[in-house]
């Protein structure tokens, strides 16, 4: 391989995410032929073939896949040597590849903003996804932090909390049940509900407790997004249990119902998996994230201790 150059390991590297020239192409603002032809010559400076087709779909070789590996090695200390430098010249800069659970999104960016106006050079790759895509991309190590509610069990992960993440009974503000103090549990039986899809962290929580108690709800609706439900709740298709943060910014459109054994409490985490080397620009955001969940508790309130609020 003493002919290959980075550029065509770059190409290669997103051909091969891709599994396709032309989303390649697309990402690195190239044309096809282009593409095609990069792929060709490191395919000769190899020695071995990198792809196969199989019908329409495009396969990594034996060879292919280790030299993905590879790649991926060698951008990641690429870029670690980058920020390095960054850091001894005095300046923070480099990219942040964060990852974060779909609730998340209600109060990251809010800690993420001061975070990019006091080091500017930092470019932040952001991924919102639910709790399975979260595992996944650990497992593959495609970013440099992740922000979940759920520490996994079947990875080794450094995990530290940051903020309290209570989970509650979201109805619309006009719901029968809204004015009233200490509802059973089992009253939610008869209510028609809306649920999380499968995989998601909250619906595991709510069904366990519900599960614990007996009850068994008439799901009428799943729903993949925390906005989809809200958008059903204040049309009055039923109530949910959401995580209190999503009221981000108050609505006057929802009550939060006084359940027994509501809130449910969980907490958020900021994590990597073991054995990780950090990055100057990801320890730096890690240690800001947990001072700065301080300050944001202090200035936007403590969700837990709210049990009944309108809203």
């Amino acid at each position: 391989m003493k002919q290959a150059t980075l550029h065509q390991l770059k190409v290669f590297e997103a051909a091969a995410r891709h599994s396709s020239f032309t989303r390649a192409a697309e990402e690195l603002f190239l044309t096809q032929p282009t593409v095609s032809m990069q792929i060709k010559q490191l395919t000769k400076s190899v020695g071995l073939p990198l792809f196969e087709q199989v019908g329409k779909r495009l396969f990594l070789t034996e060879a292919g896949r280790e030299l993905f590996t590879t790649c991926r090695q060698i951008f990641e200390t690429m870029a670690k040597f980058e920020m390095t430098v960054a850091d001894l010249k005095g300046l923070k800069q480099g990219q942040l590849r964060l990852a974060v659970i779909t609730t998340a999104k209600y109060f990251v960016p809010r800690l993420l903003g001061p975070f990019c106006q006091l080091y500017p050079g930092i470019e932040i790759s952001l991924q919102v996804t639910n709790h399975e895509r979260i595992l996944e991309r650990m497992l593959n190590n495609m970013d440099d932090l992740y922000i979940l509610s759920q520490v996994p069990e079947n990875i080794d992960v450094n995990y530290e909390p940051f903020l309290d993440n209570p989970l509650v009974v979201f109805a619309p503000v006009n719901h029968p049940l809204a004015k009233q103090k200490n509802i059973s549990i089992k009253r939610l039986t008869n209510e028609p509900f809306i649920m999380r899809e499968p995989g998601s962290g909250t619906r595991r929580a709510v069904q366990k407790l519900f599960d614990q108690h007996g009850v068994k709800v008439k799901v009428k609706l799943e729903l993949g997004s925390n906005e989809a439900i809200k958008q059903a709740i204040a049309g009055g298709l039923g109530i949910s249990v959401l995580s209190r943060h999503t009221l981000m910014p108050d609505s006057s459109e929802f009550a939060i119902l006084d359940v027994e054994h509501f809130p449910i409490k969980r907490t958020w985490f900021i994590g990597y998996p073991s054995g990780k080397q950090l990055s100057i620009v990801a320890r730096t955001y890690y240690e800001y994230l947990l001072e700065s969940a301080k300050k944001f508790v202090e200035e936007n309130g403590d969700y837990g201790n709210s049990h009944v609020e309108k809203v």
